[in-house]
């Protein structure tokens, strides 16, 4: 069976809640508790960012119901997806923020973007006196300064563990330039050992040309 949809003004009349503040985003009644749901900062939440969830329970008649006499489970769920299990469940502890005290609330990091359903369930302790109540809150989650996209890694040679460098880390290795008058200084001593080796075969054919002509 759907909840009443009640507006604020409403609600004030009724003698559910007291007078709240202007920024009050969300109220919604189960059973005879109303409940006003604060997501800070600014009801944006951002993915990878702390943000801050509290919600001002009222009974009828205009009491605010503390966390102490409330056995309050928080749970968050994506609102697209009918899991049975949630994505998260915050620890709830008492916070006394704007004119309320002891309200519950906790401090939630929304993992991804995404639309999220936030449920707060409770029932009475010691000696309070209101039904069970279910509320929940639909948030959208937008992108974060903390997500940041991941390095690229280096590839691999195949059959080794070492990391190929990337472009613009590679080394040519070029041979060094030789300057002209190097060349100028081996062309030149090759050109006498050249000549020196010319000479003495010249000398070389001259002896034997003397040894073998015959005596007289």
């Amino acid at each position: 069976m759907p909840r009443p949809s009640i507006s604020l003004a409403g609600l004030v009349c009724l003698g559910l809640l007291p007078g709240l503040p202007a920024q009050a985003h969300k109220t919604e009644v189960s059973g005879d508790v109303a409940g006003t749901w604060h997501l800070e900062p600014n009801h944006s939440a951002k993915a990878g960012e702390t943000a801050r969830v509290w919600v001002a329970l009222t009974q009828q008649g205009g009491r605010v119901i503390p966390l102490e006499e409330c056995d309050c489970n928080l749970a968050v769920y994506r609102a697209n997806q009918k899991a049975s299990a949630p994505v998260m469940q915050p620890t709830l502890t008492a916070m006394s923020p704007e004119s309320f005290e002891n309200v519950p609330g906790a401090e939630i990091t929304f993992p991804e973007v995404g639309e999220y359903r936030i449920v707060l369930t409770g029932s009475p302790t010691n000696d309070a006196a209101f039904t069970p109540f279910e509320l929940s809150y639909t948030t959208v989650v937008a992108a974060g300064s903390a997500s940041t996209a991941k390095p690229p890694q280096p590839a691999v040679n195949e059959g080794s563990s070492e990391p190929i460098p990337a472009s613009g880390d590679r080394e040519t290795v070029a041979a060094p330039a030789q300057p002209s008058w190097v060349w100028g200084i081996a062309i030149a001593v090759g050109g006498v050992g050249a000549a020196i080796a010319a000479l003495l075969l010249r000398r070389q054919k001259l002896s034997r040309s003397q040894n073998d002509s015959p005596k007289l």
